[in-house]
């Protein structure tokens, strides 16, 4: 061999050497920082690791595979209303495909939007007509624009436990998705468009004055040495249920991030694509030392999301475990094994003994708690509208339902006396989920146990490549 090829081969080793010396570390040091017990709870990642793996991930999964479960009534088609519309993805992965209605079970299709029992989709005909009859015997005066104003009050009351935007499944706009078809994964929507939304939702919503600024946010003046500490001291004065808010959309965020790094387009040969885990993109986006210490605290924020819908999970096990609810789809067979693998899933929610205390929350006096409580609401409510401002079909779709599934885990925390004063055998006032509610919980909940577990597989990855 020449000298000058000597030269080349050595200093190609050199970098293969350095590259997987940094690999090494990358693996070690991501491992160090993301472990114990997280903070503002009793819990410890590797428990949560363990019991997720074991007991969650594998059932969730045969669960979202369910005919209930995977069609969700989705209105794509929104317009944003909080800025001017700046168009919408021409990638081809954006595409959703909307079921068509005859692929859609009979039962779902039939059913009104808070429905999911045999029972009351036979009776939506005779309920309808009894409150006309009630609405008729208030006061048969009643002009026309009385009347509107009178079912506006009634919506507004429904609304007042709601964290999020619904969906009208009753606009033409509204369309049955099948999730199963439509995957979450890496679509190429990137850039301004995609930076503006979540701009919007942590500069916005997130309790943050704009003279903090949040790590390695482009838009923020150098700041030297700081590394984001002085957000983090700034964050740690906040009263737990703000930071608790913060905790969840960057855990939200850390989800979806994920998801995107897991399912990503390796690549593309005569229109046959390969989809897989991207360990590059991974490295780039949580990595210790590419992010500066920033993806460990999302991934433990990604955890702390977990906990809490896992929490919610186990608070709502009595709302499903009554007879009246029977996840109805018109196949029998299927709608008792869909509730009896639901039923088994709330009994495994509920023997985690390192659950996350609501209680702590919205505890101080009752006229300020009350306030607060509101405003985390009302904050969150307005993150689920932004969700309408994605240019991505397929991640609006995800981002949508994801946001919802988290909305309806916040109500039943927070709905916990009217969940334990539940009729046995008759529906609900006092508290009610819709059946898009309860597939947005679901399919939301399988989201983050999937994180949880394609962050396992990460870490093997990294370390296959040393």
């Amino acid at each position: 061999m020449s000298g000058g090829g000597a030269v080349r081969s050595a200093a190609a080793r050199a970098r293969l050497a350095a590259r997987l010396v940094a690999v090494l570390s990358c693996v070690l040091t991501a491992e160090a920082q993301l472990t114990g017990v997280l903070d503002d709870c009793l819990c410890d990642i590797e428990s949560i690791d363990d019991f997720n793996t074991f007991k969650i991930f594998p059932k969730i999964q045969k669960l979202q595979e369910r005919d209930y479960f995977r069609y969700y009534k989705v209105n794509l088609k929104r317009p944003c209303p909080f800025w001017a519309d700046d168009g919408h993805c021409s990638i081809k992965d954006c595409h959703v495909e909307p079921c068509p209605e005859s692929k859609i079970p009979v039962g779902i299709k039939a059913g009104s939007s808070n429905k999911y029992s045999k029972a009351a989709n036979n009776s939506k005909e005779l309920e309808d007509c009894e409150q006309a009859n009630k609405l008729g015997a208030v006061n048969s005066t009643l002009s026309n624009q009385s009347k509107e104003a009178f079912i506006d009050w009634a919506r507004y009351d429904d609304s007042q436990d709601h964290f999020c935007e619904l969906d009208d499944e009753r606009s033409p706009d509204a369309q049955y998705v099948d999730l199963l078809l439509n995957p979450e994964r890496y679509t190429g929507y990137k850039g301004p468009s995609a930076w503006r939304v979540w701009n919007s939702i942590y500069e916005e919503n997130c309790f943050k004055p704009r003279s903090v600024y949040r790590p390695l946010n482009p838009l923020a003046p150098s700041r030297g040495g700081d590394d984001g500490e002085s957000f983090y001291t700034w964050l740690e004065g906040l009263c737990l249920e703000k930071r608790v808010f913060y905790k969840l959309i960057s855990g939200l965020h850390a989800s979806i991030n994920l998801h995107l790094c897991a399912n990503y387009l390796l690549e593309e040969t005569w229109g046959k694509p390969r989809w897989g885990p991207n360990v590059k993109e991974f490295t780039r986006r949580f990595d210790p030392t590419e992010t500066k210490g920033e993806g460990p605290r999302r991934l433990k924020n990604l955890y702390f999301l977990y906990l809490i819908e896992l929490r919610a999970l186990s608070k709502v096990a009595p709302y499903f475990e009554r007879s009246v609810v029977d996840l109805y789809t018109g196949n029998g067979h299927e709608d008792a094994e869909s509730k009896a693998l639901l039923l088994d899933i709330f009994r495994d929610t509920k023997s985690f003994h390192m659950h996350f205390d609501e209680k702590s929350m919205f505890a101080g006096d009752k006229k300020g708690a009350k306030s607060l409580k509101e405003e985390f609401r009302l904050h969150f409510k307005n993150i689920s509208r932004i969700m309408d401002c994605v240019g991505c079909d397929k991640c609006r779709l995800w981002g949508k339902l994801q946001t919802q599934g988290l909305g309806t885990a916040l109500k039943i925390l927070f709905s916990e006396k009217e969940i334990q004063s539940l009729p046995e055998n008759s529906p609900s006032k006092g508290f009610q989920l819709t059946r898009q509610e309860i597939v947005a919980l679901v399919n939301a909940f399988g989201r983050l146990s999937t994180s949880i577990r394609e962050l396992q597989n990460f870490k093997v990855l990294l370390q296959q490549t040393r």
